[in-house]
């Protein structure tokens, strides 16, 4: 038991406790099989035909690829994940019920529905989509706000958690609005600054929001290390959320504070970025079992990477006006942000958090031990393997995208399709463990 407590800050529910302190166990797999799948459908894509994507990014074929990413595997990975790391980390239990799997079949159609209607071109259905995602993340919403308003953890991270949501909904509502607009004129002004006005909102107010948020908690655990604490987490966030909501009116109105908006928010990201630097700086002991090198860790390390080189661009791009010669750097740093930083951290962070989700349910089903140490679950060359491949494929696809040339992208695409393929491979062997009743190891 001591090497799967070692990677929380509270002991891991023992059978006799009640169960609602336990993680849902159907409901997240639901959520990871459907990231999983529209990660790797969103490589195949890019991977079978990268002519079609080679050019301007701004088709509709590409938004579908877009999405796919964005709402697919990081937006799913992220809900799914909050019912773990909601009783285990933030102290807020959140059993799942039957409102919780209709909201996660909203979250699907809906999914579908953007994507698929991208697509085929009907943006009615696009907008039509984002209504039924709003209602499913609407509910997940309500319920985790309303089980962290009792947890005892650190305000600045309910904060955190609670600003993701708002921004991710109010990202969802302007998406539906874009959607309808291509057929009913709701909204007005030029195309390219709505699109990035809805990007960032999602990107940062919503995914890098809530990888600090939650990273402040999670990552000490993974690392390991101390708890970050004190007022530098309220700072980074009035910083991160006011920085946000700035660039996202600023473009909306072609305003000329967006280079003040966009240093707000990068200083907000720097105060995260600062903390996980004092984390190196108080490491404690890691569990003996833990291999190394950790591939999971490692990758959240160059997801990080990537979060600095995105801010250095978006800051560089701030300043200019959108012209045809910022169009290509804008590309690539689309990839960098979305792909480089936030899904290969949605990835680096799985490759952690699935065997504490799979060794709490297996000591639940064997009566207090448990099969396997969760530090056994990931098989070490596997891990080599997947993270080689995200180090090779981001910059790729990002050179692909950037110089719209069909051989880098279709290079950068088959690398990440691999390793989609195989993160999907190790995820389904470490949930395994989640159905295991026959004990080896007393707890």
């Amino acid at each position: 038991m001591r090497e799967i407590t070692h990677m929380t800050d509270a002991p891991l529910p023992h059978p006799d406790t009640r169960m609602r302190k336990v993680p849902a166990r159907a409901l997240p797999i639901l959520y990871f099989a459907w990231a999983h799948l529209c990660l790797a459908t969103a490589f195949a894509l890019l991977a079978m035909n990268p002519h079609r994507f080679a050019g301007f990014f701004y088709q509709a074929p590409t938004m579908a690829v877009v999405h796919l990413v964005t709402l697919g595997w990081i937006s799913c990975s992220i809900l799914g994940s909050l019912y773990i790391v909601g009783p285990l980390a933030l102290r807020a239990p959140l059993p799942a019920g039957a409102g919780d799997h209709a909201a996660f079949a909203l979250v699907a159609v809906g999914t579908l529905g953007v994507t698929s209607h991208f697509w085929i071109e009907r943006f009615e259905g696009v907008g039509w989509g984002g209504v039924s995602l709003l209602l499913g993340i609407g509910w997940v919403a309500a319920r985790l706000w309303r089980a962290l308003s009792s947890a005892p953890i650190e305000g600045a991270i309910k904060a955190h958690v609670g600003c993701a949501f708002v921004n991710l909904l109010g990202s969802g509502i302007f998406g539906v609005l874009l959607g309808f607009d291509r057929e009913h004129g709701l909204v007005g002004g030029s195309p390219m600054p709505n699109l990035f006005a809805h990007v960032h909102l999602a990107a940062i107010g919503w995914g890098a929001m809530m990888v600090a948020g939650v990273g402040y908690r999670l990552l000490p655990m993974v690392l390991p290390a101390a708890m970050p604490r004190g007022r530098s987490l309220w700072v980074g966030l009035v910083l991160l959320e006011a920085g946000t909501v700035g660039v996202f009116f600023d473009l909306l109105t072609a305003g000329r504070f967006l280079p003040v908006f966009a240093a707000s928010a990068a200083a907000g990201l720097a105060v995260f970025l600062s903390q996980v630097i004092g984390m190196f700086r108080q490491p404690r002991p890691a569990p003996p079992e833990l291999a190394r090198p950790d591939f999971g860790a490692l990758g959240a390390m160059q997801a990080l990477a990537y979060l600095v080189l995105s801010i250095g661009m978006g800051l560089a791009l701030a300043w200019l006006p959108i012209s045809d010669l910022t169009l290509a750097p804008a590309a690539a740093y689309g990839v960098f942000g979305l792909v480089g930083f936030l899904s290969q951290m949605v990835a680096g962070i799985e490759a952690r958090l699935l065997p504490i989700f799979a060794a709490t349910h297996a000591i639940v089903r064997s009566a207090g031990s448990f099969p396997a140490s969760p530090h056994r679950m990931t098989g070490k060359a596997l891990g080599a393997i997947i993270f080689s491949l995200w180090t090779a494929g981001v910059p790729l696809l990002a050179a692909g995208f950037g110089l719209e040339s069909a051989a880098f992208l279709a290079a950068g695409a088959w690398a990440l399709l691999l390793a989609a393929l195989l993160g999907a491979l190790r995820a389904s062997r470490i949930l395994l463990h989640a159905y295991t009743t026959a004990p080896t190891l007393k707890a």
